[in-house]
């Protein structure tokens, strides 16, 4: 969609491939109605999800760290498929872990996955705070416990005043450590209140704007985003033109410091969190 972005010189060891995908569970939009006349997709099974997941594990099969918003856990909706296992399985990737942010019953199970190359040290699940709950959050931390590569995937909500909380809660969770990743759907843009917070309590960065990355069919809104600590050093990033969803996702190839050291264990590789 964009031409990738080069940030900084690249001058550390480990480099990584990061992916922030909100895949609407499968479905493709081609403008707004669609929201409207294909709602009853969103409750029930159709062929398009299989097709569009297939089209996804394809192409993020090139990637070391996959971020993906608005999975299942395996209900009635996508024929008790279970989105993170399935795409981790298609794409090869030997680690994956999912939340659920809200049940339906058998109807739908609202969730968010993280798919990875690297063994991880430790992963969490978070609810984020929020006066309708839902939204969710996944840490997941790599290397050693002195000093480890911290990487959180979240989904914010609509409301503003919902998000000032969550992004306040996401500052407590990422409070002390060196280097962390912190991306998702913010459901905000660049320049809004929320996020310019953030950033000025924390370390984390954002040298660039306007990548925008929704609706799919006309990208006008940069709400997805892929947040850096100072230690990390970006190389590129970029939105990429894969209209599958409602929203595009966005890329960045980091490189890490090189006390920071990740491990592709093949035993620790069939670990899966509980």
């Amino acid at each position: 969609m964009n031409s990738p972005v080069q940030i900084d010189s690249p001058s550390q060891a480990t480099r990584i491939k990061i992916l922030s995908y909100n895949i609407q569970t499968g479905l493709t939009a081609r403008r707004y109605r669609d929201y409207i006349f294909h709602s009853w997709k969103h409750l029930l099974p159709c062929s398009q999800r299989i097709m569009n997941l297939h089209r996804i594990a394809r192409k993020i099969s090139g990637f070391d760290v996959v971020g993906l918003l608005e999975l299942d856990g395996g209900s009635l909706r996508t024929s008790f498929i279970n989105y993170a296992e399935y795409l981790a399985k298609e794409a090869r990737f030997p680690h994956w872990y999912e939340k659920v942010n809200r049940k339906w019953g058998r109807v739908a199970q609202h969730s968010m996955g993280l798919l990875s190359r690297y063994t991880p040290l430790e992963i969490s699940r978070h609810d984020l705070p929020s006066r309708m709950p839902g939204r969710g959050a996944l840490v997941v931390k790599y290397g050693s416990s002195r000093d480890p590569l911290v990487l959180v995937l979240a989904h914010l909500s609509l409301s503003r005043k919902a998000r000032l909380l969550q992004m306040e809660y996401l500052r407590n969770v990422i409070e002390g450590y060196n280097h962390v990743v912190l991306m998702g759907d913010f459901n905000c843009g660049c320049d809004s209140r929320e996020l310019s917070q953030l950033l000025n309590k924390t370390d984390l960065r954002m040298p660039y704007s306007n990548l925008n990355t929704y609706p799919s069919w006309k990208p006008k809104k940069h709400i997805d985003h892929i947040l850096v600590s100072s230690t990390i050093s970006i190389d590129s990033v970029k939105v990429l033109d894969w209209p599958i969803s409602d929203h595009l996702p966005i890329a960045m190839d980091i490189s890490l410091p090189m006390d920071v050291l990740l491990s592709k264990d093949p035993v620790a590789a069939k670990m899966r969190a509980a």
